[in-house]
């Protein structure tokens, strides 16, 4: 097995380590199927994404099948799976990478006093002989390892020297500090990037690569801080999802880089133009909505509605925008879509929003184009990516909807007739509820019994207008698993309903998971 090369004569270029399907899947609710992480790491694949963590193959026999799954369709792009330091789990990692072009194995240790008393309950001389053997049996197997210590921002700096030494000369090629737990800022952190630079003798042998997580809301600035003192790979999610408050965003560090780069000298191998599309699938695939204000990818993160600042934006659009939408792939749209738009200019629409989809995705997601442009004035580019990432990503559910009919009003009662398709047999059912929303879960709760709360629910619009498609977000809650759903169409209730389905296979993914204790890097 060879592995994906970069320029190692380009000292400014910084390696851009995702991790969406891996850190980003632990979040609270957010569970993705097979054919989510495939669709994710398409696009991750296109993005010029230099390496994909795939998954934590020992977590489950989904997990496994994922990056089993990824390593075969990727072709451009390192593969990577998570470890702890045992046998059992690296001999996993490496069983579900071996059809990788480029696999790497990323196994991870516990260095802090805090873990290594409490969490461990190992000396530190066990500690590091553990790392060693870990490395050691690692790249027996597989020649691109990459070790971490977790909690490394609060581990004794002696020892953690000692520890990344004896990891590259068991064969490391790459060490990742991570912030675990999000604490550290950015000086703090560049200086101990640079004590690391400084004090381990062989550091030179390995590319050094930080992993920062957003508890203080610090995770961009600390990973810039830490390239700017030597280190040459981030670790990221899209949209910033992971634990708790989440992982460092990749568009906001990629988009930092190229445009500041007078002050940051640095480069990176994405094409920016996916960003937005990246953003839209991966916020439908999780039911984790972008915030209107998020950086980079919020909706507002390009909306001028100050006079002062529409004056100016007028006469010259750099006065107020320090970056162009169509950079981040918000590109203007050329071709005007309606009804009478045939398939051909629905897959050249497609073409320009930077959307590929096979032959058979492409005719399910043209009936729902039709459907929608026969109810809907105007359709916006907007409209077209949440029909499509709604359509398409959901094609293989077990539970998948047919039909719904609502009879509601101030009267009562207020009855849903729903048909949905459950393991490829439809089945028809009618129920009541306290409001329509109410009647139509309570339908899919008969067809498809389970204990699961309703956490959640959320509408809001895809876009302007009375006839805007709506997009509805719902979390289930299961014995303490959470999981969120999205759905999107032109008529409210039959998004809800989308949506809770939606949710329902993603708990079902969920179930599967058996959630290894270490489980974080």
């Amino acid at each position: 097995m060879g592995s994906i090369q970069i320029d190692e004569k380009d000292s400014n270029r910084v390696i851009i380590f995702d991790t969406t399907l891996r850190d980003g899947e632990q979040s609270p609710g957010c569970s993705m199927n097979l054919d989510e992480k495939l669709a994710v790491a398409s696009v991750l694949e296109e993005m010029g994404v230099d390496v994909i963590e795939a998954g934590f193959p020992v977590a489950s026999i989904g997990d496994f099948e994922a990056v089993n799954a990824i390593s075969k369709q990727v072709s451009n792009t390192t593969v990577a799976g998570l470890a702890r330091a045992t046998p059992k789990d690296i001999d996993r990692a490496w069983e579900a990478l071996k059809p990788a072009v480029s696999p790497r194995i990323h196994t991870f240790l516990s260095t802090s006093p805090l873990h290594m008393k409490y969490k461990l309950q190992m000396e530190p001389e066990e500690v590091y002989d553990a790392v060693v053997e870990s490395v050691g049996y690692a790249r027996n197997l597989c020649d691109n390892v990459e070790w971490s210590p977790e909690d490394g921002t609060r581990t004794d700096h002696d020892f953690l020297c000692r520890c990344i030494e004896g990891a590259i000369k068991a064969g490391a090629r790459t060490i990742n500090i991570p912030d675990t737990v999000g604490y550290t800022v950015p000086e703090e952190f560049a200086e101990m990037i640079r004590m690391l630079m400084n004090r381990v003798p062989n550091i030179d042998q390995a590319v050094l690569s930080v992993h920062c997580h957003n508890d203080l809301g610090l995770a961009v600035s600390n990973s810039l801080a830490a390239v700017k003192a030597g280190a040459r790979q981030i670790e990221c999610t899209i949209n910033g999802i992971g634990e708790r408050a989440g992982n460092c965003a990749m568009e906001e560090v990629v988009m930092a880089l190229r445009t500041r780069n007078d002050v940051m000298p640095y480069s990176t191998g994405i094409d920016t133009t996916k960003i937005t599309r990246a953003s839209h699938l991966v916020s439908t695939i999780t039911g984790f909505s972008v915030q209107p204000n998020k950086a980079i990818v919020g909706k507002n993160a390009f909306a001028h509605e100050s006079g002062i600042h529409q004056d100016g934006m007028l006469k010259n659009a750099q006065t107020y925008e320090i970056m162009t939408p169509e950079s981040v792939g918000l590109n203007r749209s050329t071709l005007v879509m309606g009804k009478h738009s045939g398939k051909h200019a629905f897959k050249s629409k497609l073409a320009e929003l930077g959307i590929e989809l096979e032959e058979n995705q492409l005719k399910d997601a043209f009936v729902r184009f039709k459907d929608l442009a026969d109810h809907k004035k105007e359709i916006f580019d907007e409209d077209i990516i949440a029909l499509v990432d709604d359509a398409v990503v959901r094609h293989n559910d077990h539970i998948r909807f047919v039909s719904l009919g609502i009879q509601c009003g101030s009267e009562g009662p207020q009855t849903a007739e729903l048909e949905v398709e459950i393991g490829g047999e439809r089945q028809k059912a009618k129920a009541e509820g306290n409001g329509p929303v109410d009647a139509t879960f309570a339908a899919i709760r008969e067809l498809v019994p389970h204990e699961a709360e309703l956490q959640l629910y959320q509408v809001h619009a895809v876009t302007g207008g009375t006839d805007a498609q709506a997009e509805v977000t719902v979390r289930l809650e299961e014995n303490g698993k959470t999981v969120n759903g999205q759905g999107a169409d032109y008529d409210t209730l039959v998004a809800s309903a989308r949506a809770y389905i939606n949710a329902l296979n993603k708990m079902m993914v969920k179930r599967q998971k058996t959630e290894p204790t270490a489980m974080t890097a």
